[in-house]
């Protein structure tokens, strides 16, 4: 992916709070030159912790937040690496390097093609921030979220998401929910995987859509598979694969 102005910062970490089961946001102070487009994303590098391993003290986190937030906001799911433990333990105020914005996953410009955005647990933050801009800009863009999880318990952001479908006459989120056995609370979207049972159901018959995808590697190979077999044409379809999560 290329960048598009590429700048390197040292900011601090203003906020962190769970926003799901194991998972954490984190807000990082916004220079007043950092521009970027949703769906975008950043390098966070950890300056001097307690431990690092193997895979080193970097991350590519997407940006979560909209550009017209006073902060960045970057999100991840906690897992037993020495990055992770630094990152959810750092003090409030400590400072990290930031590079970036990379990456082209955005919104495209013609709006009488609709979007239609699959994603599976953290994949959700570069379209939190599509989301949120398309909303607060009143963009006529009309944008189908699918959007994969265990369980409510277990998706970042949702109850905004729930709000911003209220919101955005163009927006209709569509919650799966594929463990909700071991889930305590109620739940009245789908149940099961995104199909392309599901995916026909809610969209009917958008020829021109096109359609993002992001999540990890095997969570984009399935939704790229269902995609050909619902005769989507490749240049259709822009994927972003998280890995490490």
């Amino acid at each position: 992916m290329t960048p598009t102005v590429q700048h390197e910062f040292l900011v601090r970490l203003g906020n962190r709070q769970e926003i799901a089961e194991r998972t954490i946001a984190c807000r990082l102070d916004k220079p007043p030159d950092f521009v970027f487009k949703p769906g975008q994303f950043v390098e966070v590098t950890l300056l001097n912790p307690p431990e690092t391993d193997a895979e080193g003290n970097s991350r590519a986190f997407s940006i979560a937040s909209a550009p017209q937030e006073d902060f960045l906001l970057v999100a991840t799911r906690l897992r037993d690496s020495a990055f992770k433990r630094a990152l959810s333990h750092a003090s409030l105020g400590t400072q990290v390097k930031i590079d970036g914005p990379f990456g082209d996953l955005r919104l495209h410009n013609d709006s009488s093609r609709a979007a239609v955005l699959l994603c599976g647990g953290i994949g959700i933050t570069p379209f939190r921030s599509i989301i949120l801009n398309a909303t607060h800009n009143k963009l006529p863009h009309r944008i189908f979220l699918f959007y994969s999880n265990r369980r409510p318990e277990d998706a970042p952001f949702l109850e905004e998401l729930q709000a911003l479908e209220k919101q955005n006459p163009n927006f209709k989120l569509i919650g799966c929910m594929t463990g909700m056995g071991k889930s305590l609370r109620r739940w009245g979207g789908e149940r099961g995987k995104i199909s392309r049972k599901v995916i026909k159901e809610h969209l009917g018959e958008l020829p021109s859509a096109i359609y993002y995808v992001t999540g990890p590697p095997g969570f984009v190979a399935g939704m790229r598979a269902i995609l050909a077999d619902l005769g989507i044409d490749d240049d259709n379809i822009r994927t972003e694969e998280f890995g490490g999560y």
